[in-house]
């Protein structure tokens, strides 16, 4: 396998897995995979592929482990502004609508903002215009100080609900990127009050409006089966209301 650092070892590694339980996945022997790692086999496509899934990567990190073992990418990968995918833009756009009157957004990898419905019109409130420019990263724009912050009345933990996601993923998938957003988010977070030093499983965003505070949970959505990386990348978040004071201020300017 051709590439340096071996990238089969970096992932394996990245994921936790030792040499026989990524065979025992793959359905091969802890030799094979050995041998691949040390350079003393070559892999077919074949097995380059049941590693990968084996794995977990994503079609993106499956495509670079093909070409870094001479295969071409198995995946394609297309812009939304092809043709070939307004179908699909259409179908978002849908899907996005379906959600008023509450906010719901179409987000690329590192928080990148695709689309969003109307309500998303929340977030704007009193948020400087730099951070609504194109393209717009939702993370720096819910905790930067000029953004969503000062409006985040528990800011200490939503944002670490944040961070605590985005570490996560560096975790499976490293990324000095991402790696530099994360530390850049985490400057703008004060302290956690001592007896919140533990998260739960469920974070509500408690956020400032002119009509009173409002309070959101929210639920995401992948494009999992897709067989294009731009699809597969893409994430919907919607923001339900927690509470009805919530529900009724949303359809109100909504509805």
């Amino acid at each position: 396998m051709s590439g340096s650092p071996n990238e089969l070892r970096r992932w394996r590694t990245a994921r936790g897995l030792s040499q026989l339980e990524l065979a025992v996945r793959a359905g091969t022997t802890q030799r094979h995979v050995s041998f691949i790692e040390q350079g003393r086999s070559r892999p077919g496509r074949d097995v380059i592929m049941r590693l990968s899934e084996a794995m977990e990567l994503t079609l993106r990190e499956r495509n670079a482990l093909l070409l870094a073992a001479g295969f071409a990418p198995a995946f394609p990968e297309s812009s939304l502004d092809d043709d070939a995918l307004r179908p699909v833009r259409d179908a978002l756009d849908t899907i996005l609508d379906g959600h008023l009157p509450y906010p719901a957004m179409v987000v690329r990898p590192h928080g990148i903002l695709v689309s969003a419905n109307r309500a998303f019109e929340v977030f704007h409130d009193d948020v400087d215009e730099a951070l609504l420019t194109s393209p717009v990263n939702v993370f720096r724009l819910a905790l930067h100080p000029d953004g969503l912050a000062p409006r985040v009345r528990n800011l200490p933990e939503w944002g670490r609900h944040i961070t605590q996601n985005l570490r996560s993923q560096l975790v499976r998938s490293p990324d000095r990127s991402l790696q530099a957003l994360l530390t850049e988010l985490e400057s703008y977070l004060p302290p956690l009050p001592p007896q919140r030093d533990v998260l739960g499983f469920s974070v509500p965003l408690e956020l400032g409006s002119a009509d009173g505070d409002l309070r959101l949970v929210t639920t995401l959505t992948s494009f999992a089966t897709a067989a294009d990386v731009t699809l597969a990348e893409l994430h919907l978040e919607a923001f339900l209301p927690a509470d009805e004071r919530t529900a009724e201020v949303l359809r109100r300017r909504w509805g």
